[in-house]
């Protein structure tokens, strides 16, 4: 199909952009790789008036690793991502996850910034900012302030952002020592996840101490599995052990149904994604 009318704009300013996204109200949306809205407009599930291209955007570009804090500009690419070498030796989910990711046309386009922006229910970035404990710096027209990426996914397609909001870094701490992982049952078309879970661990001597467990595709929106990341201490990779977690991470969980998987077999999906990703990180020498 053949999207709607718009207008398309490229404002030199962030300070611009945000003016064009106040003046455009709810008919302005922003563009950046384009992978996630574009389709939706040739589809008429989105029809917005306006296009703000902030993919140029030098305040949303670069990757800076500062000591103990990775800062990434919202307008990177997922190949970006995947390839920067310093990154990846601090905190190995990004090549781990942008790898994963649809193809390399999609990874040369679309960003970080615009994947959690649109909050696609299965889309991969979401659960591992959630696993990775990052925190969002947004700007607006009432100021900048940051979000926890625990506080910002709020449902389906949904975030804590304003509609005059543009997330401009990712935050993400570089803690030593811990052992991460992502696995995601892949749709063959589209690559999306059907349901992938990440998975952060901190082990000392082969047992666990603690960690994260975030997964997406499985509910309308990406979500910690806070009953499983409690019972992670003393987790040494045992089988009862295992299914234990298993069985707390799903607890409780209203599947989302579709044409690709049941709520059923969804809930499998998760439970043997989240089996392989914590046999990955207990098994890998790879931590950030």
């Amino acid at each position: 199909m053949i999207p709607r009318a718009f207008e398309y704009v490229r404002p030199d300013s962030l300070s611009e952009a945000i003016r064009l996204l106040v003046g455009g109200g709810e008919e302005a949306k922003l563009l950046s790789g384009g992978h996630s809205l574009l389709p939706m407009m040739k589809l008429r599930l989105a029809s917005p008036g306006t296009l703000i291209d902030v993919s140029e955007l030098a305040d949303l570009r670069g990757i800076t690793i500062d000591g103990n804090e990775v800062v990434i500009g919202a307008a990177t690419t997922h190949a970006e991502l995947e390839h920067h070498v310093e990154l990846n030796r601090v905190l190995p989910m990004f090549a781990t996850v942008g790898h994963q990711i649809a193809d390399p046309t999609v990874r040369n386009r679309g960003t970080l910034g615009g994947s959690l922006a649109h909050a696609d229910p299965s889309a991969d970035w979401p659960a591992a900012m959630l696993a990775l404990e990052a925190n969002l710096d947004v700007v607006g027209a009432k100021g900048a302030r940051s979000i926890a990426a625990d506080s910002f996914f709020k449902g389906l397609f949904e975030t804590a952002l304003e509609t005059d909001e543009i997330i401009v870094h990712v935050r993400v701490p570089v803690l030593p020592g811990r052992r991460v992982a992502y696995r995601k049952f892949r749709h063959p078309a589209s690559g999306y996840a059907v349901v992938g879970v990440a998975v952060v661990l901190a082990l000392q001597a082969g047992q666990c101490t603690g960690g994260r467990i975030a997964v997406t595709g499985l509910a309308d929106h990406a979500y910690r599995a806070n009953r499983a990341e409690a019972a992670l201490e003393g987790y040494t990779g045992q089988l009862a052990q295992t299914e234990h977690l298993l069985d707390l991470a799903f607890h409780g969980v209203t599947p989302l149904e579709d044409r690709f998987a049941d709520a059923e077999y969804r809930i499998q999906l998760g439970r043997t994604m989240l089996r392989r990703a914590l046999a990955d990180a207990m098994a890998t020498d790879g931590s950030h």
